[in-house]
């Protein structure tokens, strides 16, 4: 991009309001991994990946101030529309244990009651919910900024919007994606779709690298255009060019459930009307007896509060809240 055109470009961006789409559940599981295993809650049930949630989302709340902001967690982890399509995505993963399922119904009750947008559904995942609030946001001259470092995201970007790997401290936009990942944006979904994800239990086409996706994409430009053209795959200068052609052509409808699964859905049902969903007033009782419960010392309470535009702490008298023992 041209100097000029890159000023054209963050002129448009700063003439927009910003909407952060927080991926909760990748904050929520990396502090599950990494914090250590030594916080409790009023009731002996670990708290670390709480603490850990707790920790980033204050300080993305404090360092940035964003006026319209959504936290989207992952409820259909095992009933998601891609499972009745095919039966064995994500079946290579554990389920989670009753002590972190516990941490995640914590996390989404503390954005609760700091009055904060939760996005959840039990037939779509967080990306889908995402991909939904962007889609809606857009036209009423709003730009993502997308709080995770899932590749899987980086189709949504648009010409104005962000991706923001938090703990990594890393921007891009759509014009960054191909440097990260060997192909555009809007070719993310097709990528997946070749190479497959492992993390997700999706084949992808036998035989399909990264290097050789990037090819193929780069030539033809869209995963149809590849299909419908696969008998050309056999005179590129690839290696193994006639039988990656084979293999597609033999695939062709695996490829494209693939395809299916990869695309981020952006229709999901988001629970309010607007444009971006207004953030609500925050529930200073709920707030404080989610701090007894999860033992939260003094700092965090304080800052809490501080998010939530309260004044005094009172969470000395605060009652753990009756959430199940």
């Amino acid at each position: 991009m041209s100097s000029a055109a890159a000023e054209l470009a963050d002129a448009g961006a700063a003439g927009r309001a910003p909407l952060y789409l927080v991926d909760a559940s990748l904050y929520v599981f990396r502090a599950w991994h990494s914090m250590p295993d030594e916080f409790r809650d009023a009731h002996g049930w670990p708290t670390n990946a709480v603490h850990g949630f707790a920790r980033f989302l204050l300080d993305l709340l404090e360092r940035e101030r964003p006026p319209q902001i959504a936290i989207a967690f992952d409820e259909a982890l095992d009933s998601c529309f891609r499972n009745r399509l095919y039966p064995a995505y994500k079946a290579n993963r554990e389920p989670a244990p009753v002590e972190l399922r516990r941490q995640f119904a914590h996390c989404k009750a503390l954005c609760a009651a700091l009055g904060l947008a939760v996005l959840a559904d039990r037939d779509y995942e967080a990306d889908d919910l995402i991909g939904s609030a962007l889609h809606r946001a857009r036209p009423a001259g709003y730009r993502g900024v997308i709080v995770s470092a899932d590749k899987d995201l980086s189709q949504l970007l648009g010409e104005h919007d962000e991706q923001w790997d938090y703990a990594r401290a890393q921007r891009w936009g759509a014009d960054g994606v191909k440097a990260r990942h060997g192909v555009h944006a809007h070719q993310i979904a097709d990528y997946l779709a070749l190479t497959g994800d492992a993390v997700d239990n999706i084949p992808g086409v036998s035989g399909v690298g990264a290097k050789t996706a990037a090819v193929l994409l780069a030539h033809f430009g869209s995963l149809d255009a590849l299909l419908e053209r696969a008998d050309e795959v056999g005179f590129l200068r690839l290696r193994g060019a006639a039988q990656v052609a084979a293999r597609l052509r033999e695939q062709r409808e695996h490829a494209l459930l693939w395809r299916q699964l990869t695309t981020i859905a952006c229709d999901a049902p988001l629970g309010y009307d607007g444009p971006v969903a207004a953030r609500a007033e925050a529930d200073p009782e709920m707030l404080d007896a989610l701090a007894a419960t999860l033992r939260f010392g003094p700092m965090t309470r304080r800052r809490l509060r501080g998010a939530a535009g309260l004044d005094a702490d009172t969470t000395g008298d605060a009652q753990p809240s009756p959430l199940p023992a």
